[in-house]
């Protein structure tokens, strides 16, 4: 079978039947269900190889914090099979031979086209086709524009004053270079506590001469308890692939972990303390799962948020380092972290803790880093500073819909993102978003997320060519609705109550709003399903340029 890339080399062919973004998780996936199904389909990767966040991700310490029997396409039970994972949490090289194992295993790389970023995608209403354009200067058209660029891939660089004249070296977590980076004896400066920030720093204090960590929010973070995998448990996962697959589609954040049945508040002091002990010493999400009021209650959330405090407190030696590194928002509702030694890390003499927000950075200095309180003299600084989350990667490229509305300006730069199921967004046909923003992508194990997506679109279309239908869109009074009640759910939890990534606060002058349905895994793919089995409730479908003929109700 010719590839697409071969097709477009030497028949300059430049209609297909999809375009898409991104050969990570969501992309490779999508490329074989389209291809499969027998659709043309070109994928564009900025790239050199596939990974997507796992191609740029290389920092010192990256590892996914999803079991790693969980953290993998569940779609082909002999892919299943033929990969074994190392240990509990896979680290970064390992998740990228992964995806490499799986490009190779069902030849993916032919229709992938490398090194090339699409810098526009604008729809043509009297073609009804995709005008797609990259950076090489080329551009293809395409039935279907799908983007699979990933929730979290466009890395935030803080506009701090000076770095340009830093003489040190600097790098940014989610732009790692691929070969070693060497602190030994170097005074090092971090930026930021986040995932990243905390799965870095304990790796990079190891080796550097000294290691300063610049803290602007101290972070709730449980020990991942992470360890080699035993061969049985392995052959037992393996044994029971079928179960497994139900059992993570149907729950709430794609892993086989139910809620406590009871509130926290219901548990006498005596009885939650050893509940949350035994959370503790398991690791992983146990502690958030530990009762089902945990982002729900202001009250409940306090005894965990004060039990973790006190784990702080008992770990690290500096009562006052102690004090800078205890949270006061609620526990779980930024990114819940889990952790190898980050706390017992500020007990190393070589390690100090910088508080930001109690004096500021000021500028970066050719020498160093520049606070309120005075300067630090660094050779090398590394910025663990996140993304531009959910909305960031499709803000990056100039998406036009109909009438030439650009998807930024529809979403108002954030705080007004309106889609319908987190897939698709009114006045954008024949546009599918992987795990967009009102999906619950994020707040849960990804690949599951992804695996929902993509086979809903996939289906989709396939449901659109059997049909005869010319273009599929959102209703707009099924997007208002989805919405809201996105927004409704949102606002029965904690998420909204505390500044965060989700709602864009990490970034500078990004407009704010919670952007992810909280409803859980199980719960949407229910909703999502029904929308497809009723005609695609909730759509248009236009099989023709004289009129429109409305299959969803």
């Amino acid at each position: 079978m010719t590839s697409t890339k071969q097709q477009l080399k030497k028949n300059q062919v430049t209609n297909l039947d999809a375009v898409v973004i991104g050969a990570g998780f969501s992309g490779l996936y999508m490329l074989y269900r389209l291809r499969e199904a027998g659709l043309s389909t070109q994928v564009f990767e900025a790239a050199e190889d596939v990974g997507g966040v796992w191609y740029w991700n290389r920092y010192p310490g990256a590892r996914c914090d999803s079991e790693s029997i969980y953290y993998n396409y569940t779609f082909s039970e002999e892919l299943y099979q033929e990969w074994t994972w190392n240990s509990k949490y896979p680290v970064q090289p390992e998740i990228l031979s992964y995806l490499n194992f799986v490009a190779d295993k069902f030849d993916l790389r032919r229709d992938i086209q490398f090194k090339t970023r699409i810098t526009a995608a604008h729809y043509d209403e009297v073609t009804d086709r995709w005008q797609i354009f990259t950076d090489d200067g080329n551009s293809v058209s395409a039935k279907y524009f799908i983007t699979g660029a990933g929730c979290i891939s466009t890395a935030n660089l803080p506009n701090i004053k000076g770095l340009d004249r830093f003489k040190g070296e600097w790098y940014h977590t989610g732009h790692w270079p691929h070969e070693k980076v060497d602190f030994k004896g170097k005074r090092v400066g971090i930026i930021g506590t986040g995932s990243s920030g905390v799965q870095a720093i304990p790796v990079i204090a190891q080796e550097a001469g000294h290691l300063t960590v610049f803290q602007r929010t101290p972070q709730y973070s449980v020990p991942a308890r992470n360890h080699p995998y035993d061969p049985d448990y392995v052959r037992k996962a393996k044994g029971n692939f079928s179960e497994i697959k139900q059992q993570i589609r149907a729950s709430l954040g794609g892993l086989p972990i139910k809620p406590g049945d009871r509130s926290a508040l219901e548990d006498s002091p005596e009885k939650r303390q050893k509940v949350y002990e035994e959370a503790w010493e398991k690791g992983g999400p146990a502690m958030l799962f530990s009762y089902y009021d945990l982002l729900a209650d202001e009250a409940a959330n306090e005894t965990a948020s004060e039990f973790i405090r006190s784990k702080i407190r008992e770990i690290v030696t500096d009562r006052e380092t102690a004090e800078k590194l205890s949270p006061t928002y609620f526990y779980g509702t930024k990114r819940a972290i889990i952790d190898t030694d980050y706390f017992e890390t500020y007990n190393r003499e070589n390690v100090s803790l910088v508080d930001v927000k109690k004096a500021p950075i000021k500028e970066i200095t050719p020498s160093g880093l520049q606070t309120a309180e005075g300067e630090y003299e660094l050779d090398t600084l590394v910025f663990a500073t996140g993304y531009d989350g959910m909305t960031g990667s499709l803000f990056k490229i100039d998406i036009r819909g109909k009438d030439g509305v650009s998807l930024k300006e529809k979403w108002a730069g954030g705080a007004e993102t309106r889609t319908y199921l987190g897939i698709s967004t009114a006045g954008f046909p024949n546009m599918f978003m992987i795990t967009g923003p009102e999906s619950p992508s994020v707040l849960g194990n990804m690949p599951v997320a992804i695996e929902q997506h993509v086979e809903w679109i996939s289906d989709c279309i396939e449901y659109l060519r059997k049909h005869g239908v010319n273009a599929i869109e959102a209703k707009v009074e099924a997007e208002d609705a989805w919405s809201q009640h996105c927004r409704e759910l949102a606002d029965s939890t904690l998420y909204t109550k505390t500044e965060s990534w989700y709602t864009g606060a990490n970034i500078t002058g990004k407009a704010q709003g919670f952007q992810i349905y909280v409803g859980g895994y199980g719960p949407y793919n229910q909703k999502i399903t029904e929308v497809a089995s009723n005609g695609y409730e909730g759509f248009s479908l236009q099989t023709s340029k004289i009129g429109e003929t409305v299959v969803g109700n």
